[in-house]
């Protein structure tokens, strides 16, 4: 494993650049946040942290799925949160400052990626945050029955979501793992013609009550690729209020539901393992 330093504001910050599991792993600092840090795999942006404030949240899916945690549980309860991948703890982080006293199980397949993260953006040493390096859906599988009040997806191979987790047998192990009344979040990407994305519409549908989705309207409209929030629940899901925190973000986000959902859905059937693919490689243009 090869890693080198590389100045960027002089002696009080440089970039970190180490070799990982998943390929070429760079810590950049922020030049406006004086602790802060955007983590790069194989140059695709994948986090950004904050060591100063961990409740700021720079990505645009990264908001979205806060706004998720936000509404999971009154203001400041503490929950069990499981997070399907890891990258740099952003949001097991955020759990952490905006509820003190959770407990977190974070799935993360890359252990050099996790080394390197603990060791130069280390976690809260009070923060209740344990690290398994597995598979996403074999660490999932030791997550014991009704512990998480949330789940949340996050998991990128090569910028892309594998197979296995994207079918209706995965959920059926979210489903396992989550509380009475615990919800499941993924963070999905997808472009035109959108067909992984409304494949992930019709498999949630499949096994919850309830599913939302939170994306930004030109993705929606299948004008370019990006990310989407997709939220599963088998209770009424705060749609007004995830509507009002998306419309306030920096870049505003459109939450369909109900009928418009079904309807932008299309007809699309549920993802089974035997059916299954990877989620589709963004284009280069995304990450230039």
């Amino acid at each position: 494993m090869g890693k080198s330093r590389k100045s960027r504001r002089g002696a009080a910050a440089a970039s970190v650049t180490e070799t990982v599991a998943g390929g070429l792993a760079e810590l950049i600092p922020d030049p406006d946040r004086a602790r802060a840090w955007t983590l790069l795999l194989d140059g695709a942006p994948q986090s950004h942290v904050d060591l100063d404030d961990p409740a700021y949240l720079s990505f645009e899916y990264q908001r979205r799925l806060g706004h998720v945690i936000d509404l999971v549980a009154p203001p400041g309860k503490p929950v069990q949160v499981v997070h399907l991948g890891g990258g740099a703890l952003t949001l097991a982080r955020y759990v952490a400052a905006t509820r003190p006293r959770s407990t977190q199980q974070v799935v993360e397949r890359d252990a050099p990626l996790v080394g390197l993260v603990r060791r130069e953006l280390p976690l809260d040493r009070n923060a209740r945050i344990r690290v398994r390096s597995t598979d996403a859906r074999e660490g999932l599988a030791k997550v014991p029955d009704g512990w998480a009040d949330l789940v949340i997806a996050d998991v990128f191979s090569g910028a892309r979501t594998p197979a296995h987790l994207t079918s209706a047998e995965f959920l059926d192990e979210v489903r396992r793992a989550l509380a009475p009344g615990g919800w499941y979040a993924a963070n999905l990407a997808d472009g035109p013609p959108l067909t992984h994305l409304r494949g992930q519409i019709a498999t949630a549908a499949a096994r919850f009550a309830e599913v939302a989705l939170v994306a930004d309207p030109t993705v929606l409209r299948g004008r370019r690729f990006g990310n989407a929030v997709l939220l599963a629940a088998d209770q009424p899901l705060p749609v007004s209020d995830l509507t009002r925190r998306a419309a306030s973000d920096p870049h505003p986000g459109r939450v369909e539901h109900g009928r418009t959902l079904r309807d932008f859905t299309g007809g699309a059937t549920p993802v089974t393992d035997a059916s299954a693919v990877d989620s589709p490689a963004p284009p280069d243009s995304v990450f230039t």
